[in-house]
């Protein structure tokens, strides 16, 4: 009898910063689309079969708000690997960039409806709730590997870990 081992799906995360200081900013959206639909989350998505993650975040970052970024810019701070026991086909490896250079202004998609929010006023309780653990982190200039276990509603998180690189 086999058993069938679903690997994570490789994604990539781009967290575009503005301005500096109390008007510093952090471009998210909200999830118009799909699992997680109606959080508040960073632009990102799968990363292709032989697509570096880098090239991954700026393409994604392009297609679901418009900005674009070149990818010698997208500065490599996090790896996260989400875990949901309950729904291990939603498992995911997420490699997560930060820029502070871009050109062009955010606009929606069918997938993400972009917006800047203030890094000292992030919409964590609209967001997945592993968010609150990782995204200020990132923002603030650590670099990490983060486990995040999502508990069996598949919503809530169980553990997170995080080991600074």
């Amino acid at each position: 009898m086999s058993v069938d081992k679903t690997q994570p799906q490789p994604v990539a995360l781009m967290l575009v910063l503005r301005g500096q200081g109390e008007t510093r900013q952090v471009l998210l959206g909200r999830k118009l689309t799909g699992f997680g639909t109606g959080n508040m989350v960073a632009p990102g998505g799968k990363i292709e079969p032989g697509e570096q993650a880098a090239s991954a975040a700026v393409r994604e970052l392009e297609e679901e708000t418009s900005l674009r970024v070149a990818a010698e810019c997208a500065d490599h701070r996090a790896t996260i690997l989400f875990r949901f026991p309950a729904r291990p086909a939603s498992d995911m490896d997420c490699q997560v960039f930060l820029a502070t250079s871009y050109d062009g202004e955010p606009a929606a998609s069918g997938e993400l409806e972009p917006h800047w929010y203030p890094v000292a006023d992030l919409p964590v309780e609209q967001m997945w709730q592993d968010a609150e653990h990782w995204l200020p982190r990132i923002i603030g200039g650590e670099m990490f590997t983060a486990t995040v276990i999502m508990a069996q509603d598949n919503l809530g998180v169980t553990t997170v870990r995080i080991s600074s690189w």
